[in-house]
């Protein structure tokens, strides 16, 4: 065997050094995809950004549970009583909205016609105890509130339970 040739079994070679990598080279799309990102975010920007986070799929709902009733409040935002249906079938209830926006500018070089629509539905099963000929719902400055009363029988049947402490 001549010097030249390596007399160490290959065992005992000295390991190849390891190159790391950058992050693109192991994600190859990532840089496209934050592109088509940036475009769609650019696009949902403008006008129509501000018609999508106005009329999502399911607008803010919140729900209480106080003494004598429960107490639904939709927030809906640019959105006026006409535009909102309340339904109670068996039991469940349902709100159900619809926006349609268009808007229209003319200038002596330009023409801007805009249109924009959004719906949205919800559905509520209603808890035992509720009154359902008394239920009311009123519309101001685009929250909806739903007020659905306890019968007497559901607020009065509830009771405060004890907890000890032990230990």
């Amino acid at each position: 065997m001549s010097e030249s040739q390596s007399t160490q079994k290959p065992e005992q070679q000295a390991p190849q050094a390891v190159t790391a990598r950058p992050e693109s080279l192991w994600q190859p799309f990532a840089t496209l995809r934050g592109e088509v990102d940036r475009l769609f975010d650019n696009f949902w920007g403008g006008a129509g950004g501000a018609l999508r986070r106005a009329l999502p799929d399911a607008p803010a709902m919140d729900l209480v549970e106080a003494e004598k009733e429960f107490r639904i409040k939709a927030e809906l935002p640019g959105m006026d009583a006409k535009d909102v249906e309340l339904a109670l079938s068996e039991d469940m209830l349902t709100i159900k909205g619809e926006k349609k926006d268009e808007r229209e500018e003319k200038a002596e070089n330009y023409h801007l016609s805009e249109r924009r629509f959004g719906s949205f539905s919800r559905s509520f099963q209603l808890p035992r105890g509720v009154d359902r000929d008394k239920i009311e719902a009123s519309f101001e400055k685009g929250v909806l509130t739903v007020t659905l009363p306890k019968t007497a029988e559901a607020a009065v049947a509830q009771r405060k339970i004890d907890i000890s402490q032990k230990g």
